[in-house]
């Protein structure tokens, strides 16, 4: 390890070991691509970079030397497209390892990458490609995207390449009800099996460049070209709970912000191997698969795989020695229901959570099936990790951690005034001077940007309060706090009292107008398997919710459902059940 990431930041530790101060320099000249990635592919050609493997049973590891090869072929394939400095291209790749060749291509270009989920429709595909002004999409061929680009790229003006990935699998063949490929196994185990695998299958479909075939004829020499630091390289669309996605412009300095994230809150090291569960789609992917991590010099685990099955992930920890881990709640409480003693989890030292609040009864049941510790973390689509349990700190189940020392952090009421110990407001960072890794702007709509971004602070629209200790904990988008009585209550606070009970398979907590309190709590419900909604298990459920928490906060109204909606990043829409509730007059106790 050469320790790349130390050119890049100063660092001081208390007597413990936990980090007090990180300070970034500026770079004006850097490109991740460049300088992190190629810089060890030339003086540590060997150094693993990703392994990759899916469920059809292919698996390859690539080294940085690898990562340099192919993305130097790849930015000459893309150039040759006309695609180039400023140039905005979708990329939806699921988890191919194609992904990483074209990020790291991209950046090189100069372009700005626009990843996206596999799980578009139309109506979302027309509005991303308008709405960022889209030049070239580079979509895999498994599902059904090139099936919706199609049908809506003559409304695009903008698009001009379409290029099609063939991934060889993503958890996508059929199988006989032996497990045996359909297909006989044609293109699948062998397709990784030495350097020709690589891009080897092409992808035949009328309008569309294909793109494994022509990166395999592609040059491999690829000389620098000029970018700056502060120029656009990453655009995202905000998994918004209400209104149509944010797009989210980042810099190439939002790469070393992820050093908090991958550093000091993955704890990842260069001789492990670190697995994140996220799509490619998602901004949590480069939170844990990509920047942060290659700039420690350590491997990244990736399973291209269609559908989420808690035994394979956890049979993947001890098949590869997975040494640092995150998921998302949901994921662990997944696993919750599989025998853990079953699988070999000896190799795993760490283990991290993002994107909903940590339930404490996943933390507790973690820690007495591993022996680990589950570190929270808390940042969105326009950060890296702004709050977190970093580590040699001591978590509070519960608790987001405390603000990194990369940012300076405060909860501000709406007068901008700051809270007092204890008193619920909004989480805000700030910008003045603009901070790494904090996003550029709202691009393409300055009404947003101003609103989200003034008086030397970043609204983040999340809500939270501070201990005594310096905790912060989580409260509430700030559309989802429900004023009631003259009370405000969070709705993740009751959201985890339910999810303790056993009937409760899922559950979100939102308000309904209430003539007498202003606004009622109401719990929407996705029982367990064995469970039937009725009078008496409301009773059961409210006596549930009073018995631990405050009796104010109880839900008068739960309704029982088959699924909850969710955005197609998968958050749950609190927003389409609270429009949903506008249509009807819902009674208190059961629906």
């Amino acid at each position: 390890m050469r320790n790349i990431h130390l050119r890049y930041v100063n660092e001081e530790y208390d007597e413990n070991g936990l980090l007090t101060k990180f300070e970034l320099h500026n770079e004006p000249q850097y490109n991740f691509a460049y300088d992190v990635v190629d810089d060890i592919a030339m003086h540590d050609a060997n150094r693993r970079a990703m392994v990759w493997c899916n469920p059809e049973g292919e698996e390859h590891v690539f080294t940085f030397a690898d990562m340099k090869r192919w993305s130097d072929k790849t930015a000459n394939f893309l150039a040759d497209q006309g695609i180039g400095r400023g140039d905005k291209v979708l990329v939806v790749l699921r988890r191919h390892y194609q992904f990483w060749f074209v990020a790291l291509a991209l950046a090189k270009l100069g372009a700005v990458m626009v990843p996206a989920t596999f799980m578009l429709k139309e109506h979302d595909m027309t509005y991303r490609l308008n709405g960022a002004g889209i030049k070239a999409v580079i979509a895999t061929s498994a599902g059904e995207v090139a099936d919706v680009v199609d049908a809506v790229v003559k409304e695009c003006p903008s698009v001009e390449k379409l290029i099609l990935v063939n991934p060889a699998g993503a958890g996508l063949t059929e199988r006989d009800e032996h497990g045996a490929l359909l297909d006989g196994g044609r293109g699948f185990g062998s397709a990784l099996s030495g350097e020709a695998g690589i891009c080897a299958l092409p992808a035949e479909r009328a309008g569309w460049i294909d793109f494994n075939t022509e990166v395999r004829a592609a040059s491999e020499v690829f000389e620098r070209r000029e970018t700056l630091a502060d120029e656009p390289m990453l655009l995202y669309f905000s998994s918004g709970t209400s209104g149509n996605p944010k797009m989210v412009l980042h810099n190439s300095l939002y790469s070393l912000g992820h050093l908090i994230t991958a550093k000091h809150w993955h704890n990842v090291r260069p001789d492990g191997l670190h697995f994140t569960i996220a799509d490619t789609g998602w901004g949590k992917a480069v939170w844990g698969k990509f920047y942060g991590q290659w700039l420690m010099e350590a491997a990244v685990l990736t399973y291209d795989f269609d559908r989420f099955h808690a035994s394979e992930i956890l049979d993947l920890i001890g098949r590869y020695g997975v040494t640092t881990f995150c998921a998302p709640p949901t994921m662990y409480r997944m696993m919750m229901q599989e025998d853990l003693g079953a699988y070999d989890l000896s190799s795993l030292e760490y283990s991290t959570t993002a994107g909903e609040a940590l339930n404490p009864d996943l933390f507790d049941f973690w820690k007495e099936n591993t022996g680990l510790t589950i570190f929270e973390g808390f940042g969105q689509t326009e950060t890296p990790l702004t709050i977190g349990n970093l580590t040699n700190s001591t978590p509070r189940p519960g608790s987001m951690g405390k603000p990194v020392p990369l940012y300076t952090v405060a909860i501000l009421r709406e007068d901008g005034t700051a809270c007092a110990t204890g008193e619920t407001g909004e989480v805000c960072i700030h910008i003045d001077p603009h901070p790494a890794g904090i996003m550029m702007e709202y691009y393409r709509d300055p009404e947003k940007t101003a609103a989200t971004m003034h008086d030397g602070w970043y609204h983040t629209g999340d809500t939270a309060w501070e201990d005594e200790d310096g905790y912060y904990w989580y409260v509430g988008r700030n559309d989802d706090v429900i004023k009631s009585s003259g009370y405000r209550i969070g709705p993740f606070e009751i959201e985890s009292v339910m999810l303790e009970h056993p009937a409760v398979r899922e559950v979100a907590v939102t308000g309904v107008p209430d003539e007498l309190r202003g606004m009622a709590v109401k719990a929407t419900v996705v029982l367990a398997d064995g469970f039937a909604g009725s009078d008496e298990l409301t009773r059961e459920l409210q006596a549930w919710v009073k018995d631990q928490t405050a009796p104010y906060k109880y839900p008068r109204i739960v309704e029982y459902v088959d699924e909850l909606p969710r955005t197609v990043n998968g958050k749950i829409r609190r927003v389409a059940i609270r429009e949903a509730d506008k249509q009807q007059v819902v009674p208190e106790g059961l629906v």
